[in-house]
């Protein structure tokens, strides 16, 4: 089998015209214009996200973790968060079950530091506090995969890319028409279900999918913290998916797509008052929309590779409090529209230069009341090269003009090294990244409260970088590898010390370890075990930032037992970080660390039905992350899933 990088310049000749390049995608198959060589050919592992090009893994300098679509399903995991629980160099943080905030930290950076894309949609909502992405509406049953890219990204994708960025795919049809349905049921009044739909013809691409979860019965509230006399009642949630993906090929060289996602979701929690954990569940509804079209076309032979996008994103979120009289619920509206443009030149053979440019104006209304706007507008250039197909480097420079503070510059550099005669890949990079006052930081102003915005906030700022290397031993059986990181950020805006507005006071350094050993002793049967060690200080307190543990230990194993019989096992232990009480009045309390074991099996019984089941928490351990919500303990769960098409039932 060749070496990923004797795959170079086929790569540059025939998988670029494949992709498109700001519609990400991960992993996605694609043919060679010689169907011979497709056929004798195995095509590594492809990033999008990393450089904005489809680019072999083996030659990124920028750490990065791809979660595929055949890993989802062998852990048989239904939401972001759980799919994102064992990658390395990050931490998920879920205020209770299912439907709970869920912010995720990745190398100790804030969980507002980390940008989120799906489908190519920057999907954070204009109308947050802190503009920090909720990660617990996204179900799992339409993704194509997810690549987590660690380490300052503002370089190429500008605000909010301090700690790192997370591309999504959405899945994208292709061959004969297939159709897929299955119902799961299981512990907490679990009921969910999904139905797929997907396709392509001559010049014809299409996918729709819709997702319904539901748990009603998750206890998420300490005992110990409810009042006597009070009722402790469990979690109730309910998400609706509706997802789209359509392209189509209008000419040799111009093809056009469109898609989309719609998430509504309930969320029954319990609020708290200033004696604990209140009686009555609180209502929280959110309506989620996420839609882009583009416009993809190649020029000069394939050497001018472009790509025009228009993307919308729409949060309309209501909290409605029974406890509090009288009863009018809060409701809080973002917007987000979004013009974007990358061209992609085939300088020389190894050479490849991508520019671009964007606009977004974000918009917000809220019940405080407040109508606020805001825009930015911004330029990149990229410089990909590869020499003598050992030798790789991305080079980027950005410029962002923000409306409101003004410019803000970043750059990344990611070189690799690959050693072929021993298997062996060196890789580094520098980059600096910018986080931009929220809407809600500039404009929001609560004067009964005696708490006003700031709107001569400047954006936070940092500059990380890394090295490692990945060493193979026996191809595709033994691989191992380790990286150092490190991050200073300034300009963090916190709050002032008499708590009435506002500042830019903050500084904090991260740094640690990322390492992991991958082993397939078979074919069948393969094991990764990944452990990071993270260091995230306050420079001016010198006390740990909470909710960064700093040791984190995943193994994941899948095993194919027999032709009909998958099986999976992953095991995470988080250790020991420092935390405040659920009430925010203590912090720097030390939550102790927990350990997970969870197992799933799929058994196909061919024709298209196959049957599964999985096992959360397998150890029944009871902890609380953060401090003051459980986590669910063990929890049981099995379904059927019927496939129709090609060696399905019809």
């Amino acid at each position: 089998m060749p070496s990923p990088s004797s795959l170079s310049n086929a790569r540059q000749r025939a998988l670029i015209p494949c992709f498109s390049l700001i519609v990400l995608s991960v992993g996605a198959p694609c043919a060679y214009a010689d169907d011979s060589a497709a056929q004798s050919v195995e095509l590594p592992q492809i990033v999008v996200g990393a450089t904005r090009l489809p680019t072999p893994e083996s030659e990124l300098g920028t750490s990065v973790t791809v979660i595929t679509a055949d890993e989802i399903a062998a852990k048989q995991q239904r939401t972001l968060p759980d799919a994102l629980m064992d990658a390395p160099g990050l931490n998920v943080v879920q205020t209770g079950g299912p439907g709970g905030l869920t912010s995720v930290f990745i190398r100790g950076a804030n969980s507002n530091q980390t940008k989120v894309f799906i489908d190519g949609i920057d999907v954070s909502d204009p109308s947050s506090p802190n503009g920090a992405f909720d990660f617990a509406h996204v179900l799992n049953f339409d993704l194509g995969g997810i690549e987590v890219l660690r380490g300052p990204q503002s370089g190429l994708y500008g605000s909010d890319a301090i700690g790192g960025v997370i591309n999504i795919a959405t899945e994208k049809g292709q061959g004969p028409m297939r159709a897929t349905a299955n119902v799961e049921g299981g512990s907490f009044g679990t009921f969910n279900q999904t139905a797929k739909v997907s396709g392509s013809d001559d010049w014809l691409s299409y996918f729709f999918g819709f997702g319904h979860f539901q748990t009603d019965d998750t206890p998420v509230t300490p005992p110990a913290l409810v009042p006597i006399g009070r009722a402790i009642n469990p979690n109730f949630y309910d998400n609706r998916t509706f997802s789209f993906r359509i392209g189509a090929q209008l000419a040799d060289q111009l093809d056009v797509g469109l898609t989309s996602r719609y998430i509504e979701t309930t969320l029954l929690s319990t609020s708290d008052d200033f004696l604990g954990p209140e009686s009555l569940l609180s209502r929280i509804g959110s309506d989620q929309s996420f839609s882009r079209a583009f416009v993809h076309t190649t020029l000069f032979d394939g050497r001018l590779d472009q790509t025009l996008g228009l993307a919308y994103t729409h949060y309309d979120r209501s909290y409605l409090d029974p406890n509090f009289i009288p009863l009018v619920p809060s409701f809080y509206e973002g917007s987000r529209i979004k013009v974007d443009y990358q061209g992609n030149l085939r300088l020389i053979e190894g050479e490849t230069l991508v520019v671009g440019a964007e606009r977004e104006v974000d918009r917000l209304v809220n019940s405080n009341p407040l109508w606020a706007v805001n825009g930015d507008t911004a330029g990149f250039a990229e410089l990909q090269s590869n020499i003598g197909g050992r030798l790789f480097n991305a080079a980027s420079v950005r410029y962002d003009a923000n409306d409101q503070f003004g410019g803000a510059t970043t750059f990344r550099i990611a070189p690799a090294l690959l050693i072929l005669e021993t298997g062996t890949k060196l890789k580094g990079s520098v980059g600096t990244g910018f986080k931009a006052p929220t809407l809600d930081e500039l404009y929001d102003n609560y004067p009964a409260y005696g708490f006003f915005a700031n709107p001569n906030l400047q954006p936070e700022t940092s500059i990380g970088y890394d090295a490692g290397f990945e060493q193979t031993l026996l191809p595709d059986r033994i691989s191992f590898g380790a990286t150092y990181f490190a991050n200073d950020i300034k300009n963090l805006i916190n709050i002032n010390d008499t708590a009435t507005s506002y500042v830019n006071i903050g500084r904090a350094r991260t740094f640690g370890l990322e390492s992991f050993m991958s082993l397939t002793p078979w074919n069948g049967f393969s094991v990764r075990a990944d452990y990071t060690y993270t260091v995230a200080k306050d420079e001016t307190t010198q006390l740990d930032l909470l909710r960064r543990p700093r040791d984190k230990l995943s193994i994941s194993a899948t095993l194919q037992a027999t032709p009909a019989l998958l099986l999976s096992a992953t095991f995470v232990y988080t250790g020991p970080w420092a935390d405040a009480n659920r009430a925010g009045t203590a912090t720097n309390l030390i939550a102790p660390g927990y350990t997970l074991l969870n197992l799933a099996a799929t058994y196909d019984f061919g024709h298209g039905l196959s049957g599964f089941a999985r096992v959360l928490n397998a150890l029944d351990d009871r902890y609380q992350n953060p401090l003051g919500f459980e986590q669910p303990g063990l929890g049981v769960f099995g379904g059927v899933k019927l496939a129709f098409g090609p060696d399905g039932l019809l």
